[in-house]
Order: C-alpha cells, then structure tokens, then sequence
C-alpha cells in the first residue's frame, strides 16, 4: 500500500458507578422536576459500557492503528480505576463541581484519553448509561 489507510478501531469497557444529577443553584422541587429519579438523594447506580474508538493511518511496520492492549492499559489506567464501583459525585475529583450527567461523563473521559494519545489519532467516546440510552462526544 502506498498511501495510508485509515481505520477506526474500538475498544469495549464496562464498569459500574453511582451519581446524582442536581443542580446547587436549583430548589429541590426544580431538580426533582427536571431530573426526576435521577436526583434521587441517595444516589443512583448504572451499568455503564463504554466505546473507545480511536482512528488513524495504519503503522506500515506494525500493521497497527493503535496497540489494542496500549489502549486497553490506558483505559483501565484513566477510566476503570478512578470511576468503577465509585460514586461520581463523592469519590472524583472530576465531578466535584461538575454534574455527572452522562454527556459530563463522556467528555471527562475524552479529555483523559485524549491527553495521553498520539495527536495524530481521532478520538471518539460512545458511553452507554443504559442500554437504550446512550451518548457520544467526537471531540
């Protein structure tokens, strides 16, 4: 091949955490109303499965995009370790002031891995919070 070839490839997690959506600046009764549930005083958990796909000119010598078990360490390293079986709201420092809607989390998590990959790969996160519900941040 003479010209590089662009290929996107994606790595699966899953990892569990609790939150809450509020918003301080809020009563409580417009913080029920808007988030209902999930401003649940006490928290709330989900089952979270994140996609990480990370796109690039395929390594002429490798035959590699990207080492799929750098990413993997990466993810683990940025992701699984500080936000699994934690409670967002409580236990990280990225959410203390920071609504950890899913959309906050998809971006924080961009942010993490973006700063720690080759510029010259794109980065996009699909975070799902349920299984019908889900979001993605292209960077």
């Amino acid at each position: 091949m003479s010209t590089p070839q662009r290929v996107s490839v994606f790595r699966k997690e899953h990892f569990n955490a609790a939150h809450r959506l509020n918003n301080p600046n809020w009563s409580d009764e417009k913080n029920e109303r808007v988030y209902g549930k999930c401003n649940n005083y006490n928290y709330h958990g989900h089952n979270y499965d994140l996609i990480v796909q990370v796109t690039g000119d395929i390594d002429p010598e490798t035959g590699y995009v990207m080492d799929m078990k750098v990413l993997s360490d990466l993810i683990k390293t940025e992701v699984l370790d500080p936000f699994d079986h934690k409670n967002l709201n409580l236990d990280t420092e990225e959410f203390k002031d920071l609504n950890p809607s899913a959309e906050n989390i998809a971006i924080v998590i961009h942010h993490k891995l973006r700063n720690k990959l080759n510029p010259a790969l794109d980065l996009k996160i699909r975070l799902y919070e349920t299984e019908r519900n889900f979001v993605e941040f292209p960077g």
